[in-house]
């Protein structure tokens, strides 16, 4: 039982406990029966509800919605996948917090296993820990409601245990371990970081590769690999239907190749290279990771009452009530960096970055050389399109690199390498007592550098930097701001990046000065373990308080209902007809969720959009926008018409949203008299600029074989009708007198919807660069649109029987584990 006594247990007890309460005191509005809100969950709420009222109705998942954008798949918006049977852990894990102490906590446990799996100590992990969950985006990204984002986060420290464990020839239990958070990690359903955790583990591989070869140890490697590709394929079989459905509707939408000719320097097999580095990390920004103001911060900040803003204000005779005014608000123009906005920095600490030059310096092996690699790495990458050249041949050439947006995310790299290579210069520190002046001269060495660093921006700010932002010409003529208060601004500017790094300064003496205590034995480890984990937290929770706060937090009440419908909503609620578009421009059309709470909308918010019906918004719905708030008529508005756009959301004078009913909107259905062969997809998006949808259909090549030697016409009373509307089932009647070729007002996709005329699976293509189209016998005749994609039905079938033994595995090994120890015991 020696095993089992609490000192050897105490440790870890004091880590879960340490972990739970630290996160309550940061989360404490959670006590109060408050809840976050989050401007991305509040999309969601706005994006997801046709999908979530179906789902509540039926108990079944709709898998298409139209709310948004025409309509379009909900793989990326709200499907529950089920039949992975692994999930139940990640409840077990989260203990049953509420929302986001779970997430935090999960970023506290994670690191605190990879660290005792790579044998430190348990008082040290618990810095550690510290350490990596409160890095500054880790929490910025809870605010802003990237949930999943941050759920994935949480996992890659299990991950990489699970891996390291294996490589220490645990066979077993290393390959499980990676399975089961493997698969949690692609459960948590943000592709973009479990990008980032596969090249932090190929990184950590190839130098393996290169100690295993050095070493002569190629057989253990091998075998380690080969464990850890059946844990894999564990991971990807139980995630087989969000990770095949997700693969085969991202060749469809922005990230997949667009078939247009044209812009061709900025296309990719993915992204279009402007669209996917718009927010790029300033290489001076950079700087950041070290001392967090540097570039002003967030573009939401509230300034602090020694402001030079307000002491300008008040020399330049502002009335007291004015100034109040103004800087009661979120000012965004503080932010000077590189990216168009931020809601803030990525911070790793002021601490752990001196502790990662430290452990540049004294730590020896592959360890370091992954680490430094896969940091460097982060860093270039996340300049994008500042270092064009770089980030050009990744998105040209690195396999499912340009699939992602937003580049400065691959700073979570940083963020986790940072830390982990901190740790175990501390650890190298404890574990070699009797190298101590070359560990001294280390630390000597990385003191200097970052204290010096942050030493030089403390007393000389503006010998680097001007403290002018690119878009500061067009704040002054926005606000119309006179220059002193530009000038007071770049003051504030540099007045925040000077008490920043005074800050930063003085954490990096106090934990070299605990540092050097520990390697003179000046100090009991655990007690120097303990005075660092304190520093840590009184330096990065601090921080994250100036993003992340109480302030974020509301009634319960509100953050469940977020919207209030307008008059508007009202007016056009009252219509009972079961489908048709609703076009806003009292909000940012394309970027909009609360439209789609209410009504289905041509626009939306979603990151993964058709790449055909974005080019609709680029080359007919735009301009159809336009050519109507120029005549306030929809006579030339054919596209928004054969959308079925039955209403306008306009502002009054009073900036008031009103009703504008359009009365050329073409309905759910309708016949043509003719159609227009085109050769590719330039030719289509060309035609549809100049046509009459009404009458005519634009049809690819692609699709000939469906109306090879067919002539189309249409009678007077010739009539489509919607009987039944489902978001994964639409129902028509319709008459004609001849065989004729109708066109639905229904996003095309391929992958999943079929066509019935009579029960009978009947062929439909696409018209109109989006739109279905069907060649129709005569008569009266019912017509159905069914969704019914195999990607799910078998892809969740897969997930269930590869989860069941996964689990079964589980179980076998810790049998196996049990009888070898009672073996043992006898």
């Amino acid at each position: 039982m020696k095993n089992f006594e609490l000192k050897n247990i105490l440790p870890y007890l004091v880590a879960v406990l340490f972990f739970l309460v630290i996160t309550f005191v940061y989360f404490s509005p959670l006590l109060e029966g408050k809840k976050i809100q989050q401007s991305d969950i509040v999309n969601y709420q706005g994006v997801s509800k046709e999908i979530n009222d179906y789902r509540d109705k039926t108990g079944q998942e709709p898998l298409w919605t139209n709310s948004m954008f025409g309509g379009m798949p909900a793989y990326q918006i709200s499907v529950q996948y089920t039949s992975n049977l692994v999930g139940f852990a990640d409840k077990i894990l989260k203990l049953g917090l509420p929302h986001p102490a779970s997430l935090v906590f999960l970023y506290f446990l994670g690191f605190f296993v990879l660290l005792l799996v790579m044998r430190v100590n348990p008082w040290l992990a618990i810095a550690g820990a510290a350490a990596f969950a409160f890095s500054s985006y880790f929490f910025i990204i809870i605010e802003a409601g990237h949930n999943s984002k941050a759920h994935a986060i949480g996992y890659m420290p299990f991950v990489m245990a699970g891996i390291i464990l294996t490589m220490q020839k645990k066979y077993l239990w290393g390959g499980l371990f990676t399975a089961v958070f493997l698969s949690l990690e692609v459960k948590a359903n943000h592709p973009q970081i479990t990008y980032y955790l596969a090249i932090i583990i190929l990184l950590y591989g190839l130098f393996q590769l290169i100690e295993a070869f050095r070493s002569k140890g190629l057989i253990p490697f091998g075998k380690a690999v080969g464990v850890l590709i059946i844990a894999a394929t564990f991971a990807i079989l139980t995630n087989m239907t969000s990770l095949w459905a997700t693969w085969e509707y991202g060749k469809y939408t922005i990230r997949g190749k667009s078939e247009l000719t044209s812009d061709k320097a900025n296309k990719t097999s993915g992204l279009d290279k402007d669209y996917a580095t718009q927010w790029s990390y300033g290489v001076g920004e950079t700087m950041t990771l070290l001392i967090p103001n540097f570039y002003g911060g967030s573009s939401s900040l509230k300034i602090s009452d020694n402001s030079k803003i307000i002491e300008a204000m008040k020399s330049n005779g502002i009335p007291d009530e004015n100034i109040r005014q103004f800087t009661n608000q979120r000012l965004p123009f503080l932010y000077w960096g590189a990216q168009p906005f931020t809601s803030g920095p990525v911070y790793v600490g002021a601490i752990m970055v001196f502790l990662f030059f430290l452990g540049l310096i004294i730590v020896k092996g592959p360890l370091k050389w992954w680490l430094l690699t896969a940091t460097v790495l982060s860093i270039m990458l996340a300049w994008g399109h500042n270092f064009m050249a770089f980030t050009d041949f990744f998105l040209n050439y690195i396999p499912g690199y340009n699939k992602f947006r937003a580049v400065t995310m691959i700073l979570v790299i940083a963020e986790f390498t940072i830390p982990l290579l901190g740790v175990l210069a501390v650890k190298e520190i404890c574990d070699k007592p009797d190298d101590r002046k070359r560990l001294f001269k280390g630390l000597q060495l990385a003191l200097g550098i970052t204290a010096g660093i942050a030493l030089i921006f403390s007393l000389f700010p503006g010998m680097f930097l001007d403290f002018a932002g690119s878009s500061d010409k067009y704040t002054q003529q926005q606000y119309q701001f006179p220059e002193w208060l530009m000038q007071a601004i770049r003051d504030d500017r540099l007045r925040m990046l000077r008490m920043d790094a005074i800050r930063s300064l003085v954490f990096i003496i106090l934990s070299a000065g605990i540092i050097s205590a520990l390697l003179f034995k000046k100090v009991k480890k655990e007690y120097a373990f303990i005075a660092l984990t304190i520093f840590i937290l009184a330096d990065m929770f601090t921080v994250n308080k100036r993003y992340l706060n109480n302030d974020s937090f509301t009634s319960k009440s509100r953050v469940d209902n977020p919207y209030e419908p307008s008059a508007a909503d009202n007016q056009i609620l009252q219509d009972t007809a079961p489908d048709f578009r609703v076009l806003n421009l009292t909000s940012n059309t394309f970027n909009d969720a609360g439209t789609s709470y209410f009504h289905k909308s041509i626009g939306g918010y979603h990151g993964a959009k058709l790449r055909r019906y974005q080019e609709l918004i680029d080359n007919g719905i735009e301009p159809d926008i336009q050519t109507f708030s120029r005549t306030m008529t929809t006579d030339s508005a054919f596209i928004l018409n054969m959308l079925n756009t039955k209403y306008f959301i306009l502002p009054n004078k009073e900036k008031q949203p009103f009703v504008f009913p359009n009365r050329n909107a073409l309905g759910n259905g309708w016949f043509v008299s003719s159609f227009r062969l085109v050769d590719n997809a330039d030719a289509e998006i060309q035609a549809i600029k100049n046509f009459s949808p009404a009458t005519t259909a634009i049809i690819a090549r692609g699709f000939q074989e469906y109306i090879t030697d067919f002539k189309p016409s249409k009678d007077s009373g010739d009539v489509i009708t919607l009987t039944e509307y489902l978001p994964n089932k639409l129902s028509y009647r319709y008459q004609s007198k001849n065989k004729g070729l109708a066109v639905f007002s229904e996003i095309y996709y391929p992958k999943g919807w079929n066509a019935y005329v009579d029960g009978i699976l009947t062929p439909h293509f696409r018209a109109n660069y989006v739109l279905r189209a069907m060649v129709l016998p005569a008569g009266d005749h019912k017509v159905e649109f069914r969704f019914e994609p195999v990607v799910f039905h078998t892809g969740e079938m897969i997930s269930l029987l590869s989860s069941g033994v996964l689990i079964l595995l589980v179980i076998l090994g810790v049998v196996f584990e049990a009888l070898k120890a009672r073996k043992t015991r006898s």
